[in-house]
């Protein structure tokens, strides 16, 4: 397949993915539940932190969330008392656990007040072109606070070499803007050119089929492999192939 072809191919399969419809099935629908700025960033931030094994386990564990803060979690995280943390017990997907959750509420309110919120934190520095040291930046902010070792594993750093899926999803949902009505487009700071394609075994096995990517491993060289190719097709938003890659993957069985 010759660039051109591939590009048209993949155009296809983003118009085919990028729509309402897809909200039905994936973990971006617990944030479309909001409308205050600050619920949908921190509803959409706790459903990507969950977001990996079966997705229907995954949306009703971020549903199951999102109740336990009465429905307003942006007022939960800013006006919750020690106290309060405790009708967390229980709450447990995979390895992400009540002590976990906890703890990402004491962090979103430490980030909230004292960095100017997610959007702040992470920032892309004027000279980079992705997302690298922002993650490890917004790594570095959230365990400011006292915490328990077990939580860091449940926010990916790039600079260990990991592909931070669930972060770059994250991103995704926030930064991208163009009037389909799945991704949010909220962060006007940030530039949708700068995102990284969320890369996990269903993407990753479709790029490497398609010879976009030749790195074995999923992690943030692959990623950057990745990257490179993408921009070839879209350099102002080459995240938008998210939706081909992870259409062909999954909805598709490429």
């Amino acid at each position: 397949m010759t660039q051109k072809e591939l590009k048209e191919f993949l155009d296809e399969k983003v118009i085919l993915y990028n729509n309402p419809k897809f909200i039905e099935s994936d973990p971006i629908q617990i944030p479309h539940l909001f409308s205050k700025k600050e619920d949908i960033e921190i509803a959409a931030f706790l459903a990507a932190t969950i977001s990996w094994g079966n997705r229907t386990m995954i949306i009703r564990n971020a549903t199951k969330m999102m109740n336990l803060f009465d429905n307003a979690p942006f007022d939960f995280v800013m006006n919750h008392q020690e106290s309060d943390l405790s009708s967390l017990d229980g709450f447990v997907h995979r390895t992400f656990n009540a002590i976990d959750l906890q703890q990402f509420v004491r962090s979103l309110k430490h980030i909230y007040t004292y960095h100017k919120g997610l959007e702040n934190v992470l920032l892309v520095n004027k000279k980079e072109t992705d997302y690298k040291n922002a993650i490890h930046h917004l790594k570095d902010v959230f365990f400011e606070v006292n915490h328990q070792q077990r939580t860091q594993k449940h926010i990916s750093d790039p600079l260990k070499n990991s592909a931070a899926k669930r972060i770059n999803m994250f991103l995704r949902w926030m930064v991208r803007d163009d009037n389909k009505g799945v991704d949010f487009g909220l962060w006007k700071t940030h530039k949708s050119a700068n995102l990284s394609c969320p890369l996990d075994v269903h993407s990753g096995n479709v790029a490497r089929k398609l010879k976009l990517l030749l790195r074995k491993q999923n992690d943030w060289k692959a990623l950057s492999e990745l990257d490179k190719n993408l921009r070839k097709l879209d350099k102002n938003d080459p995240v938008k192939y998210d939706f081909a890659l992870f259409g062909l993957g999954v909805f598709e069985k490429f």
